[in-house]
Order: structure tokens, then C-alpha cells, then sequence
């Protein structure tokens, strides 16, 4: 009995140490930088006393460089799984106070041991990322590590959602991981991301810049688009994964969470009768019409302050999960260019993967023009936008709240691509190009030969938006499937999103399309 009692204290004793990961004075310097612990993190991120930590006494195998008499349980990385509102998830956590959270071998199996577990368990994989990169002792196995993430990474996508969370330096190979996962949040000044850090850029180009301006968290959310969320601090990062993580199902096989809000699904609301100005080159903010329709006007938005003149993020209608994607008139005029090509694609193509329904606002008067746009590949770019609405099966609702110019109007969710209820309100125009451009082509020679040009041209626009700009053609044809009032949007979405609950619609089999890259 004593000798039992000796054992389990000799365990413990263990468990503790590994616990202290680096030890006191790293964590002192952890917390002097403005940053957690691992496990601080993932005990702010999952329900009390649900976490399952793995493969807490593994060490690293390494004897070279002197690394035989530094070995540290847990070897930099904490594992395990454990529920975030009831919900399982699988978690890893790298710990900077351990060689910087360098990646041996020994972390990569660790990694691979969770994420295996979650692809074979149908529960979402989330990473906290805190580390220098490879560990340099261990060479081309470390390098090899890295790649067996990556391939799990790869085969996981699609099936469970794979989240990120930088909270500190991620670089080198390190990056290539968050970037295949589905979504990325970083934190503000304590966070960075890049292939290779100033000192290189500065040996290599010449060029000087700061950590922050290369790769940190505001420099990923509006310029590169690599980062979709930004946190001011770790706590917001951690009620942000938990918040992002409530509109998501566990894996590709599973419904959409459902939370009610209490909102009535029959809400009518007067104010959206006015909020589509009757000038149709006044902008607006397409963010009033999304949350005045949506459960309790919340709205989770995605990439906010990258490619602005596209809207996308998470709401829920009647309590069911929906990704709403909308074009903003407030920037560029609501024109799609390559940046808001790509960000919407990729945001339809992760909402089609996880069975979420789309809500699709258009108010779009098409592609940005420019030589920098056309040399940038937007014929490419804008495919991809095409490309993930045709492909896609879930349940698919689009609104046309104003202009649905020319082949903008093709892409942004229309019936021809397999849109399953088109509605517009009576502001809609739906044409090849705007009224005054379609009447300088069409009637060039007939204004230009008229007594009074001006007037002759002011005649031919109202008459040509009056025939082709209204939404009553596209009615007509059965484009549209109704042109409702504003003020009942939510009332329609909710009972078109009811009537597709159990939509069934396949692909051609294949193995896999090849989508414009």
C-alpha cells in the first residue's frame, strides 16, 4: 500500500514539473511580454475542468548539440481534447518557455496524435500558436515534423473545422500550417506572421521593416487578408474562437448549430423600406440592411477590414447558422475586384464544406475597371467567386437590393448558378451595364444627331431602365422568383431557408474539381 502511494507521489511530482513547462523564470518572462502560458490559454479557452492533457511526460529523442541533457516533459507543445459550451474539441497549445516552442519530432507526433483523433472523431482541431519555427538541433526531422502536420492539415480540410489562433512569433514553415486551416485570429503587437523576418529581408533586399509592419496582426487583417479576425489582447482571441466555433457544426456530416434568440421570425421592419437611397449612385451601408434582418442584429463578420467592398461573416435566421456574403456600395462601389473576388470564395467554399446556408445580398455594378486589376489576374481571380457559388449545394437565398450589373450579376448567387430563391426589392436594377452606359452604346448615333442632345439622352435612360433596369424583366423570365418589400426580408429568408432545410443536391462525381487557382 505504501509502495503505491510512493508511485502515485512520484507521478505526480512529475506531472507537476512538466507542468512548468520552461520554468518560473520563463514563465515570469512570458507574462512580462503580455503573453500566457499554454495551458493559461487553454484553460481560458475550454469549459472548466473538461481538458484531457496527452503526452504530458514525452521528451524529445534529440542527443545532438548537447540536447541530451535538456530534456523538458512535454517537450514544448500541450495536447489534448476537451468541450467548449458541451461541445468536444481537440486541442494544441505550443509553449514559448521551451525552446522557444520549437518544433522537434517529438512535438510534430504530438500534434499528429490530436488531429488524427479529431478527424477520426468528427470534432474541430484548434491550434495556439506560439513559436520560433523549427528547432534547429534536430535538422531535416524537425523539417519533416512540420510536414506531417501539414498533410493532416490537408486531409482534415473539409471534414472538421481547423481553427488558429497566433499569439505570438509564427515563422518559417510554422505559418504554412494556420494558413491551411480554415480561419486565423491574431493578436494586436504580440503576435506576428512571416516566411522570413526582417533581418533576412534586410540581408537579402536591403529593404528595412519592423516585425510589426512585415507581419503583424493589423498588417495581415487589411493588407495580405492572411489573418481573418484580429483580438486586441488574448482574452478577446479566446472569446472569439469560442464565438466563431458556436456557428459552426463539429464536421462535415453535421447539421448547423441551432440557438434560439427569441427573435421573431415574422419581424417586419419599416426602416428597411428607405434604406436603399432612390439615387442610384448614393452608397450605403450594406451592414444596416444585414443587421437589421438577422437574429438580434448579431453579426460575427469575417476579414472586416480587408477587401471592405465585400461583406461576409456568420448570423443566424429562426436560430439556424447561415453565411451571409454581401456586396458593400459604402467602398468602390460595391464593384468586385481581385481581393473581394478571393475572400468571398473562399468564404462560400468553407460555408458549402460544413452544410452552413448562404444568404447572398447584391448590390454590384461589376468588376473594378483598371490595367492593375486586369494585369493582376481578375479574369482568374473573379472565376474563383463563379467557381464557389456554381459548385456549392447548400441552400443558397440572394437578395438584390439594387444595381446586378452584367457578369457580376452571373456570379453574385444568381438562379443561372444554381441560386435556389432569387428575390429583389423594387429598387433592383438587373441589365448588362448601368442605364447611361447602355444608352451611350446603344443610341450613340441617334443622340448625337438630336436637336437637343441632353434632353434626348435623359428620354432614352428613363426609358431604359424603365425596360431593362427594373427588376420586372428578370421577373418576367423567371430570373427572380419575387420582387418583395423590403420591410418583410427577414419574414422571406427565413421561410425560403425553411422550405431548404432538407435540400439535396450532388455534383458530378469526380475526384476533385480544379478550381481556378
Amino acid at each position: 500500500m505504501e509502495e503505491n502511494k510512493n508511485i502515485a507521489s512520484f507521478y505526480k511530482e512529475l506531472e507537476k514539473k512538466a507542468e512548468l513547462g520552461g520554468g518560473e523564470d520563463r514563465i515570469k518572462k512570458q507574462h512580462a511580454a503580455g503573453k500566457k502560458t499554454a495551458r493559461e490559454r487553454i484553460d481560458l479557452l475550454l469549459d472548466p475542468e473538461t481538458f484531457f492533457e496527452m503526452d504530458k511526460l514525452k521528451t524529445h529523442r534529440c542527443n545532438d548539440f548537447g540536447m541530451g541533457e535538456k530534456k523538458i516533459y512535454g517537450d514544448g507543445v500541450v495536447t489534448g481534447y476537451g468541450k467548449i459550451d458541451g461541445r468536444l474539441v481537440y486541442v494544441f497549445a505550443q509553449d514559448f518557455t521551451v525552446f522557444g516552442g520549437s518544433l522537434s519530432t517529438t512535438y510534430a507526433e504530438k500534434i499528429c496524435k490530436v488531429m488524427d483523433l479529431a478527424i477520426e472523431n468528427g470534432a474541430p482541431v484548434i491550434g495556439l500558436n506560439d513559436s520560433g519555427g523549427a528547432r534547429i538541433q534536430e535538422g531535416v526531422e524537425s523539417l519533416g515534423g512540420y510536414a506531417d502536420i501539414f498533410l493532416r492539415n490537408t486531409l482534415a480540410s473539409g471534414v472538421i473545422p481547423q481553427l488558429s489562433v497566433i499569439m505570438g512569433p509564427c515563422a518559417g514553415g510554422a505559418v504554412y500550417s494556420p494558413s491551411i486551416t480554415d480561419f486565423i485570429i491574431m493578436v494586436n503587437e504580440t503576435s506576428h506572421m512571416f516566411i522570413t523576418g526582417p533581418e533576412v529581408i534586410k540581408t537579402v533586399t536591403h529593404e528595412e521593416v519592423s516585425k510589426e509592419d512585415l507581419g503583424g496582426a493589423e498588417t495581415h487583417a487589411t493588407k495580405s487578408g492572411v489573418s481573418h479576425l484580429t483580438a486586441s489582447n488574448e482574452e478577446e482571441a479566446i472569446v472569439m474562437i469560442r464565438e466563431l466555433y458556436s456557428f459552426l457544426p463539429s464536421n462535415n456530416l453535421d447539421d448547423t448549430p441551432v440557438i434560439s434568440t427569441g427573435d421573431q421570425p415574422n419581424r417586419v421592419d419599416k426602416k428597411l423600406n428607405g434604406m436603399v437611397p432612390e439615387n442610384p449612385n448614393k452608397p450605403y451601408n450594406i451592414k444596416d440592411i444585414i443587421t437589421t434582418v438577422i437574429d438580434e442584429g448579431h453579426f460575427f463578420e469575417i476579414h472586416e477590414n480587408y477587401a471592405e467592398n465585400i461583406v461576409v461573416g456568420f448570423a443566424r435566421f429562426n436560430g439556424q447558422s447561415v453565411g451571409i456574403v454581401a456586396n458593400q456600395p459604402e467602398h468602390l462601389a460595391g464593384c468586385l475586384d481581385i481581393n473581394a473576388s478571393v475572400k468571398a470564395a473562399r468564404f462560400v467554399r468553407f460555408c458549402d464544406a460544413f452544410n452552413i446556408p448562404i444568404v447572398t445580398f447584391v448590390d454590384v455594378p461589376g468588376f473594378l475597371p483598371g490595367v492593375e486589376q486586369e494585369y493582376g489576374g481578375i479574369i482568374t481571380h473573379g472565376a474563383k467567386l463563379l467557381f464557389a457559388y456554381a459548385e456549392s449545394t447548400v441552400p443558397k437565398v440572394t437578395i438584390i437590393t439594387r444595381k446586378a450589373y452584367g457578369g457580376a450579376y452571373d456570379v453574385m448567387a444568381s438562379k443561372h448558378i444554381r441560386g435556389d430563391v432569387n428575390l429583389a426589392y423594387p429598387t433592383a436594377e438587373i441589365a448588362v451595364m448601368g442605364p447611361d452606359g447602355a444608352v451611350n452604346i446603344i443610341f450613340k448615333k441617334e443622340i448625337a444627331e438630336s436637336d437637343d442632345p441632353v434632353k434626348k439622352k435623359e428620354e432614352l435612360v428613363k426609358d431604359y431602365r424603365a425596360k431593362f433596369a427594373s427588376p420586372l424583366k428578370a421577373a418576367e423570365l423567371g430570373y427572380i422568383d419575387a420582387i418583395i418589400q423590403p420591410e418583410n426580408t427577414r419574414k422571406h429568408i427565413i421561410q425560403s431557408l425553411d422550405m431548404l432545410k432538407n435540400k439535396k443536391q450532388l455534383n458530378p462525381k469526380k475526384k476533385h474539381s480544379n478550381i481556378p487557382l
